[in-house]
């Protein structure tokens, strides 16, 4: 039996509320044949767990406990030699701390959607009637995701990073996408 020795590739999909990096983190999953962790979808599933018994607030108890679940799946995963997508919005004062590490594990890509703002709360208002979007604390009215927006730090670590445009399908396109994040080190 053949030992695997490459290390798995971790595509990092990163985006403000609204850039549609859920749904293309999850295309590029399909597409690549791995596993999309999704931090939001761990919060819902913690959610579900309550029995619905929950009021989401800034910093509240379910979003601190999804962080260490969030890494702790994506560490099994790459240590297993998974390749596997994470999604969250990873901006770099909260995020950065706990991707670095996992440099050692992965090779890392960045994709970072991004979308005009006005399209973002669109997307963010149209999603509200969801049920599982009451685990999260939605970004308000108008201005104040807009100023949200305006204040998110991507994250910045040194690797290879690309940048994704959601706001019709996928520009670069998807197949793009692909051959970015399969780019040999």
């Amino acid at each position: 039996m053949a030992r695997m020795t490459a290390l798995p590739t971790l595509v990092v999909v990163s985006g403000y509320a609204g850039s549609g990096k859920t749904t293309l983190a999850h295309a590029l999953a399909k597409a690549i044949g791995c596993p999309a962790i999704c931090r939001d979808e761990i919060k819902e599933g913690m959610m579900h767990a309550s029995g619905g018994q929950f009021l989401p607030a800034p910093g509240d108890e379910l979003t601190m406990r999804t962080l260490p679940v969030f890494f702790g799946v994506l560490e099994c995963l790459l240590r297993a030699g998974v390749t596997t997508v994470a999604e969250a919005a990873f901006q770099d004062m909260v995020w950065r701390q706990r991707l670095a590490p996992l440099h050692e594990l992965a090779h890392i890509r960045i994709v970072h959607a991004v979308v005009r703002q006005d399209i973002a709360y669109s997307r963010v208002v149209n999603r509200r009637v969801q049920p599982n979007r009451r685990a999260h604390v939605e970004t308000g009215d108008a201005a104040a995701h807009a100023a949200g927006f305006a204040a998110f730090d991507r994250v910045s670590i040194d690797v290879p990073h690309l940048e994704v445009d959601t706001t019709d399908g996928y520009r670069p396109a998807l197949a793009e996408v692909l051959a970015f994040v399969n780019r040999p080190i």
